[in-house]
């Protein structure tokens, strides 16, 4: 499958391929999609849509909330007359007129917000370019879904064959599990009908595939093209790594208690630092490659990040996250034999040499949010691990090594580690004048006067 471009047109470079690009660098930014008639915008954090905006008439907040019969007519045009003579949002309008609840308003702008994304996977064309870190910082109503789950949504609104078809490889290809437990245990909620397409993936071709699914052959192809564009299903390959995985076992629903899970995710983070490999993944150094694999699959499936996005637990995602590239890296130190000696952690920061400076960015910020978590918790140690690994992966954040000297100065005798640090923030950021205030409050903790 060729690398989607940044910026290009969707009849050249389909939206769900875009997306996924943008989802493996854990992008921070807009995707601005353009036509004659509108341009519309996805504004994603780490990779994750997490808003929506469309100049489109039909795509406000009012026109879809009528539309859908959460509101009347009559409630429409008052709602519209206060939005011309106030500065005011019309979802504030509607709450203030009673019209809504302020749960109804939110329901409603989660679903506008759905609603537009959906509507582009059935463009045909339209200019696309992906903007690097501009993100809005006023929305507060965000998105918790996660990118399989809605590509798979917005393309089962795709109601053109062809549009499908030339997105797919040619109908005699064989399609397979990936061999990627990243993409292959996504969050996606197949329905009935989608699983048994599913199940009929086994060494048959497409076009086979589309003749036996009871769904019929068009919701068939949209399933392919789905499982397909995310990542869950590839092309065959006899030469890739066979996968220990039956259908049944990947679409089986993960049963967590999610306080006893969380639990078990902050004791197996805090000790990947203790940890090598084959204790990680569960093994013995003497277990079979079969055994170590199918270790693999079942961690891998477990503590993949896009399966929590509902979880309320803040931080989760970040730990989870890094868990998950650590398992991965554990698993290929052990198959490539370069795991002697070295530790879960020590490996996951080797291959960082691998990563984008996006990549890098995006897993940095997910390493400062974890560190806000934790130093709120009282965790200072657990925080300035966190944020030191921010700052080794994007060095030239300020605010990084700010609060890095923050967590530090909370942990007996580090007030001189805190100092140094908070002076490489200074040096970053010269005029903010928090870094002083800072620093003096450094001072004062060492009883020193500068």
């Amino acid at each position: 499958m060729k690398e989607s471009p940044l910026r290009g047109n969707l009849k050249d470079h389909t939206l769900p391929f875009v997306l996924v690009r943008l989802n493996r660098e854990r992008a921070t930014g807009t995707l601005r999609v353009s036509t004659d008639l509108f341009t519309k915008k996805l504004y994603l954090n780490s990779g994750i849509v997490i808003f929506a905006s469309s100049s489109y008439e039909d795509d406000r907040l009012g026109e879809m909330l009528l539309k859908s019969g959460k509101i009347n007519l009559q409630q429409y045009k008052r709602s519209v007359e206060l939005l011309k003579t106030t500065d005011k949002r019309q979802g504030a309008i509607l709450v203030e007129l009673g019209y809504l609840s302020p749960k109804d308003l939110f329901r409603g702008v989660k679903y506008q917000v759905k609603e537009i994304i959906y509507s582009l996977f059935q463009l045909e064309n339209g200019d696309f370019e992906f903007l690097p870190d501009e993100v809005p910082a006023e929305e507060v109503i965000t998105l918790k879904l996660g990118m399989g789950k809605l590509i798979y949504e917005g393309i089962k609104r795709i109601d053109n064959w062809t549009t499908i078809q030339r997105a797919m490889p040619e109908m005699n290809t064989r399609l397979q599990l990936s061999s990627d437990p990243k993409s292959l245990f996504q969050e996606v909620e197949l329905r009935s009908e989608d699983k048994e397409t599913l199940s009929l993936v086994d060494g048959t071709t497409i076009e086979e595939i589309l003749n036996e699914s009871s769904s019929g052959s068009f919701e068939a192809l949209k399933t392919l093209y789905a499982l397909y564009s995310i990542g869950i299903l590839e092309v065959a390959d006899a030469s890739k790594e066979s996968i220990s995985i039956s259908i049944e076992e990947l679409t089986k629903e993960t049963n967590n208690e999610e306080t006893d899970f969380i639990r078990e995710v902050n004791g197996l983070f805090s000790r990947l630092d203790s940890l090598n490999p084959y204790d990680l993944l569960g093994v013995k150094r003497e277990s079979s490659s079969a055994e170590i694999k199918k270790s693999y699959y079942r961690l891998a499936k477990k503590f993949h990040p896009d399966r929590y996005f509902t979880s309320e637990y803040e931080g989760l995602k970040s730990k989870l996250t890094t868990l998950f590239d650590t398992i991965t890296k554990a698993y290929n130190s052990i198959k490539n034999g370069s795991s002697a000696g070295e530790t879960a952690t020590t490996i996951l920061r080797t291959n960082e040499d691998e990563m984008t400076k996006q990549q890098k960015q995006a897993r940095a910020y997910e390493q400062y949010k974890r560190g806000l978590y934790e130093l709120k918790a009282g965790n200072a140690w657990q925080a300035s691990e966190a944020f030191r690994w921010a700052t080794r992966l994007d060095p030239k954040n300020a605010r990084y090594w700010s609060h890095l000297s923050l967590s530090l100065s909370n942990i007996p005798k580090r007030l001189k580690e805190a100092e140094a640090t908070l002076h490489q923030a200074i040096r970053l950021d010269p005029f903010n004048a928090g870094h002083y205030a800072n620093l003096g409050s450094i001072y004062m903790k060492a009883g020193l006067k500068k």
